[in-house]
């Protein structure tokens, strides 16, 4: 059939009414979208709506504490000789020992698969079962060859962040 024959008959009714019923949904959607033309905020009133507080330029707009803000963990969630993978932050924070804190990169530095946990006083990735020491990332079992690189943390208090 060529380019200029109209296909005509019930089957072509029912997708051309289909495709136009599709049509006039998705611009009900996009005019929906776009609120009202009345010039207000779409509640009926033309008051302004309030975002909130106004937040100054300067300073902490908390007003608090700006470095506990940071915070990654606190002190009582990492064990003693073992540790916690906090991969959306970044960094592996491990205790070797009471009150010795360190920070470790959580990606192993075989094949860049991330770390999955700490267990047994080795930091794990279990892409291809590589072990970390939780004392200084040195490589306990291969088949990386590398340590993993440390991340500087710093304790304040009982709050853990990165330094």
């Amino acid at each position: 059939m060529s380019d200029d024959q109209a296909l005509t008959g019930p089957g072509t009714q029912t997708r051309r009414t289909l495709l136009t019923g599709v049509g006039a949904v998705g611009a009900a959607v996009v005019l929906a979208a776009c609120g009202s033309d009345d010039g207000g905020n779409g509640s009926g009133s033309d008051a302004p709506t309030s975002g909130g507080p106004a937040v100054p330029s300067t300073g902490d707009a908390g007003g608090g504490d700006r470095q506990n803000a940071q915070s990654l963990a606190t002190t009582a969630d990492i064990p003693v000789g073992g540790g916690k993978v906090l991969a959306a932050e970044g960094v592996v924070i491990t205790q070797p020992t009471a009150g010795q804190f360190k920070g470790f990169s959580p990606i192993c530095t075989h094949q860049n698969c991330p770390v999955t946990n700490v267990d047994g006083g080795t930091i794990n990735c279990t892409c291809h079962n590589s072990k970390f020491s939780i004392e200084d990332g040195s490589v306990k079992a291969g088949p990386a060859t590398k340590p993993l690189p440390p991340k500087n943390i710093k304790v304040t208090g009982d709050q853990i962040s990165l330094a």
